[in-house]
């Protein structure tokens, strides 16, 4: 029961809805859900409204479900959790230590992250370094790498986890959790850049690189990113522009070019820059304190709290020691990567793509058009059967495609999962922008209001398209697939 009297007058959609003959007086709560969602309610200005709840009722409160969950909860909406997380279903893949790991991870991302989240998407900061800090503190920044030897001596989420088992599922469990904020850039500002750009200093740097570079940034005192893309070259890594060339007693390199489109650019203090020599490509890790190193943001279609960056590179002296792996074989190094990142943030895409589906059947339940819930209407049954089986459909094959990581070496995954790994990239995006659609069209105009109750359909859809082109674009991961398939091809067969 709420006491409106002091507030109508002050009510966003105006006093008239307010003295609604269905409204005033009256048990308010189909209408109130038709028009807001109960996170509404849980705001202290409006949580000081509630003068009690009506008699024989004190007792008998339903929480809403999936609304107020508790920290860590899992939702109980058919489809809103993948199978392995559902009551009732089993899984091959997925061990006590990984439930575990999902538990303490969700709590933390619930209480810890999802608030900053909401904030920070729409201030365009970057992420608080509070929660950087929280993270840090259980080695959350280093799990985010995957299983390896950064992991060693490390206490990984106050134990719950050894570093000698965590594997590629553990990493799934971190990346499909942090997908479920529903804030795009924010969670690319939270040290994506680490997750790609990382990687090619602690399988191709000097030891002493990584002992002086690494930990801060597992600290998450200091920020690293990948800088390959250019206006010149996107998935086209040959066409790199950016050079670099060595001083004259071959101790310095003197890098000079642009980059484009980087993720956490911007507050970057080390930059894995993809750069032509003179015998090909060389991958060599730049330091903001060299000197010339100028980084703009660029404004996209999600938030600036991904710090995406416009670089500018101008006569930058580098020590010939951060060299990442050969000189001239930095394609090598490039493409090594590739893998590994396009399995992170598949990952991510299909989590939030379960995401929009759960929104869509909440909302078709408590929607009513015609006197009827919306999923009375049969065209909106289809259009749910439709997300529910892409994503369905996708989780199945990333854990399939997980379960062979776990199996293979890290060069085997590259001859025998780089076309697996681009074809389901392509696959949950492509999915993901269906899903989009069809979520705009449950939601008529709300779905295309950034407030409100179609908040998160408004945007997913104005984000998916992020995930179709970081990473390599839809069509280029479709050829890279088809082509890997056909070196395989015996050379005999015939129909």
């Amino acid at each position: 029961v709420y006491d409106l009297s002091r507030f109508a007058a002050l009510h966003p959609g105006g006093l008239t809805v307010l003295l609604d003959e269905e409204v005033a007086g009256q048990d308010a709560t189909k209408i109130f859900y038709s028009l807001h969602r109960h996170e509404v309610l849980q705001k202290p200005g409006y949580a000081r409204l509630q003068i009690g709840v009506v008699r024989g009722n004190e007792d008998d409160t339903e929480r809403i479900i999936g609304t107020t969950s508790l920290p860590g909860e899992l939702s109980l909406v058919p489809y809103a959790e993948p199978t392995w997380l559902s009551k009732g279903y089993s899984s091959p893949y997925f061990s006590e230590s990984h439930r575990k790991l999902q538990v303490a991870f969700r709590t933390f991302v619930d209480e810890i992250i999802y608030p900053d989240a909401q904030l920070c998407e729409e201030n365009g900061k970057r992420a608080s370094q509070s929660v950087l800090d929280a993270m840090a503190a259980k080695n959350i920044h280093a799990m985010r790498l995957g299983p390896g030897k950064h992991l060693k001596g490390l206490t990984l989420m106050d134990g719950i986890v050894q570093p000698e088992e965590f594997d590629y599922f553990h990493e799934l469990v971190l990346n499909q959790e942090l997908a479920r904020i529903g804030a795009r850039g924010y969670g690319d500002g939270l040290m994506a850049g680490m997750v790609i750009g990382l990687p090619p200093v602690l399988n191709f740097g000097s030891e002493e690189l990584k002992k002086r570079v690494v930990p801060d940034i597992f600290a998450g005192k200091k920020f690293i990113c990948l800088a390959i893309s250019e206006a010149f070259a996107g998935s086209d890594v040959a066409g790199l522009k950016t050079t670099a060339e060595k001083t004259e007693d071959g101790k310095h390199w003197i890098i000079n070019g642009t980059k484009k489109w980087i993720t956490n650019g911007t507050f970057s203090d080390y930059f894995t820059v993809g750069c032509r020599t003179d015998g090909g490509f060389t991958v060599i890790l730049v330091e903001r304190e060299h000197g010339g190193v100028e980084t703009m943001a660029i404004k996209t279609s999600y938030s600036s709290a991904a710090g995406t960056a416009y670089i500018t590179f101008d006569n930058v002296k580098v020590p010939v020691e951060n060299t990442l792996g050969p000189e001239n074989a930095g394609l090598l190094v490039m493409l090594s990567n590739f893998n590994h990142e396009r399995w992170v943030m598949t990952c991510a895409s299909i989590r939030a793509q379960r995401l929009i589906v759960e929104e869509c059947l909440k909302w078709a339940n408590q929607r009513e058009v015609f006197g009827k819930p919306l999923f009375s209407q049969a065209v909106i049954r289809h259009k749910l059967a439709a997300m529910i089986a892409r994503v369905e459909s996708a989780q199945a094959w990333l854990e399939t495609i997980t379960y062979q990581m776990t199996k293979m070496t890290y060069k085997q995954q590259s001859a025998k999962l780089a076309g697996q790994i681009a074809f389901i990239k392509m696959y949950a995006t492509r999915t993901g922008q269906e899903t989009a659609r069809d979520a705009v069209q449950i939601f008529g105009g709300r779905g295309i209001t950034r407030t409100g109750m179609g908040r998160f359909i408004e945007h997913y859809h104005r984000t998916i398209t992020f995930d179709s082109l970081l990473g390599g674009a839809e069509d280029v991961l479709g050829d890279l697939g088809v082509r890997q398939a056909i070196k395989q091809m015996p050379k005999n067969v015939r129909l």
